[in-house]
């Protein structure tokens, strides 16, 4: 995702923050919320907030930045609303623990990565990300051969043309995906 060089966003930037960082957001929502419909809906109160106020922004990492702790604030506002209690038992420990830096900073961490993998995995050629997607999902070799209507020598095949890809492609990241996963 490129910006263009502009202190407001355009509407075309606009669309291109939108599709790249809706799912991502999304997903660093539903960690605080647990529920998807709800996640959504905070996100696109903060795209719609970012739209209205016509936010002035000088480089992406800003707007990320903003768009990731709007976000959060958004879904915190959301636990600590009397709407939530009603609907809920929240515990005070667990809204502390969101509300945490350290909890912060690993899910934004984790949605980067997500990006960067769905990213990675878009450049397959269709038949390695098809199996590929599945394989990640819990399927056997059976199970996609199945599915696909191929050989389970196809399946092998094409596991390892993604891998090799993969590791061409996300190596610059090999360091982010451990520090991720080691804490």
């Amino acid at each position: 995702m490129a910006l263009s060089k502009k202190y407001k966003i355009s509407s075309g930037d606009f669309n291109l923050l939108f599709n790249t960082l809706f799912t991502p957001l999304c997903l660093f929502a539903n960690k605080f919320l647990n529920d998807i419909e709800i996640s959504k809906d905070v996100v696109q109160e903060v795209f719609v907030q970012v739209w209205n106020k016509r936010i002035e922004f000088n480089d992406e990492v800003v707007v990320k930045s903003y768009l990731y702790a709007s976000v959060k604030n958004k879904s915190l506002d959301y636990l600590k609303s009397k709407h939530f209690k009603v609907k809920s038992d929240v515990k005070i420990e667990q809204l502390k623990k969101v509300e945490s830096n350290s909890f912060f900073l690993r899910e934004v961490m984790l949605s980067e990565t997500y990006e960067i993998i769905a990213a990675a995995l878009e450049k397959l050629p269709m038949k390695s990300r098809e199996v590929t997607k599945l394989s990640v999902l819990g399927l056997s070799n059976q199970q996609i051969a199945e599915e696909l209507d191929i050989s389970v020598n196809t399946v092998k095949t094409q596991k390892r043309i993604a891998y090799k890809k993969l590791r061409a492609v996300l190596k610059k990241d090999y360091f982010l995906f451990l520090s991720i996963f080691l804490t």
